[in-house]
């Protein structure tokens, strides 16, 4: 089992930042991806940026320019740094990783979700 632990949510106003992480911890083997999606109330859950093994990113078209997601394989964290929040932004983020055992079979993980508020 791999237990994700999400923490840097909170309430922001317009144009502030806000920097998430996620460590990862329990029986690791080898975590393959690493990402953050977001909820917001009444909307489906949707990526907001990923990180592959190796270092490869890929964003929302809606974040592009604003978030930065990057991780530390060694301490198995991933960080999404947010700038310029808009309202927009406000949503549940959850972490997300796609972890691989020995059999080379995937298993997908979420953390518990961290809330995020954009709000004058």
């Amino acid at each position: 089992q791999v237990q994700l632990v999400e923490s840097g949510g909170g309430l922001v106003q317009p144009g502030g930042s806000l920097r998430l992480s996620c460590a990862a911890s329990g029986s690791i083997y080898r975590i393959s991806a690493m990402g953050w999606y977001r909820q917001a109330p009444g909307k489906q859950r949707e990526l907001v940026a990923i990180i592959i093994n190796g270092g490869i990113t890929n964003y929302a078209d809606s974040v592009k320019g604003r978030f930065t997601i990057s991780g530390d394989s060694a301490k198995n964290t991933v960080y999404l740094q947010m700038n310029n929040l808009k309202p927009e932004d406000t949503a549940a983020y959850y972490c997300h990783a796609e972890h691989v055992d020995p059999g080379n079979r995937p298993r997908d993980y979420w953390g518990q979700g961290t809330q995020v508020t954009v709000s004058s």
